[in-house]
């Protein structure tokens, strides 16, 4: 994903004003300077500030502030292609040079609009050595606004790349703690002991595996480090201790396939994003008409993506991906976690399968070893 670009509009207001109010601090710089040397040098006699004030500063302003906008829009084009230094550079010093000449061009038009100098007078060879003059103050005034527009959107990146890592931060901690809180509802301890304590009469080694279990995926959540992604094949092993616990609470009315592509385990996915997805399809899947559930977990490649889809011959659904993401803190949880990771490069969709015969939950993110 390309971190500047964000949208479409290539007009930043908060810029073309940090570049305005740079030029016009630039202008009165100039005036401060004009005002001493009149003052205490020989610029004393045939200074006429009309002509200055509404040529050389004026109109000199909104050429060079409109110019500086353009400039501020095409090094946000160039920054979105990913060109090289040495292109970027190349461009903006041709740029530095066209802006002395529609500078100078604009005050060749206007001498000889308000008849200053007659068309006969007119000089090609003195409006050369005008240009020439401040060749050298027009370059440096551009790269130092170049430098300023680069110099903004660089900490303009930062910040945002720091709030996505602080809002990644509580997501993860949001997402342990409602993981954690879901799973230590009374319900779920009180069926999976009440498992564990069956299952010491009937299967003394079983009931040992489910505690080890239970201790694992807790533990998992409660203490594993604040990675915002890790290995699919960490991922699954945390997701193994949950269905370990499934298997022992639902016995045969669940069956839990996995379709993995082991060339895959290496690949960084969204730290503890599958476990809430199969526990919303196991959730909403069984229904009254549905006391039997088999979930499919399969995951592969595709392009240049990891896919993910969790899918179920459950219930089906009544309501939109849009309504179920407003409904549910977890999904939304989900979605907020994956848009801060990988910006707009992701997938995320539930929904009825194609031949309505269960939901399926589909996720594409970059993929990533």
């Amino acid at each position: 994903m390309n971190i500047f670009k964000t949208k479409r509009n290539y007009i930043d207001t908060k810029l073309v004003l940090v570049l305005a109010g740079f030029y016009a601090l630039f202008d009165v710089v100039l005036v401060s300077k004009i005002l001493y040397m009149r003052s205490y040098g020989k610029e004393k006699m045939d200074f006429d500030w009309y002509d200055f004030l509404l040529y050389n500063l004026l109109f000199d302003y909104i050429i060079v502030v409109s110019f500086m906008v353009l400039i501020a829009i095409s090094t946000k084009r160039l920054l979105n292609k990913n060109y090289s230094w040495v292109k970027i550079i190349s461009i903006h010093i041709i740029f530095s040079l066209l802006i002395g000449i529609v500078i100078r061009f604009v005050i060749d038009l206007q001498t000889l609009v308000t008849g200053t100098i007659t068309y006969e007078d007119y000089n090609i060879q003195k409006s050369l050595y005008g240009f020439m003059a401040v060749i050298d103050l027009n370059f440096l005034i551009y790269f130092a606004m170049v430098s300023m527009i680069y110099a903004y959107y660089y900490i303009k990146v930062v910040k945002e790349v720091e709030k996505k890592q602080n809002q990644l931060k509580v997501q993860l901690v949001d997402t342990r703690m409602k993981m954690l809180s879901s799973q230590l509802q009374p319900h779920f301890l009180f069926n999976t002991l009440n498992s564990i304590a069956v299952l010491t009469d009937i299967d003394a080694s079983k009931a040992k595996d489910t505690i080890a279990d239970l201790s694992d995926f807790l533990r998992e959540i409660l203490y594993d480090n604040d990675n915002h992604t890790i290995t699919l094949e960490k991922e699954l092993r945390v997701l193994k201790y949950y269905l370990n616990i499934l298997k022992v609470r639902f016995s045969d009315h669940l069956v839990i396939n996995q379709e993995i592509d082991e060339g895959l385990l290496s690949s960084q996915v969204p730290a503890l994003l599958l476990q809430p997805i199969l526990e919303n399809s196991i959730k909403h899947g069984y229904s009254y008409n549905n006391t039997d559930l088999e979930v499919n977990i399969i995951i592969f490649s595709e392009r240049k993506h990891l896919v993910i889809k969790v899918e179920n011959n459950g219930a089906l659904l009544q309501e939109s991906h849009t309504v179920l993401l407003k409904k549910g803190m977890g999904l939304a949880n989900i979605n907020d976690r994956l848009r801060n990771l990988y910006g707009k490069d992701y997938f995320f969709e539930i929904s009825n399968k194609p031949d309505n015969t269960g939901v399926q939950t589909l996720i594409k993110i970059p993929f990533k070893n």
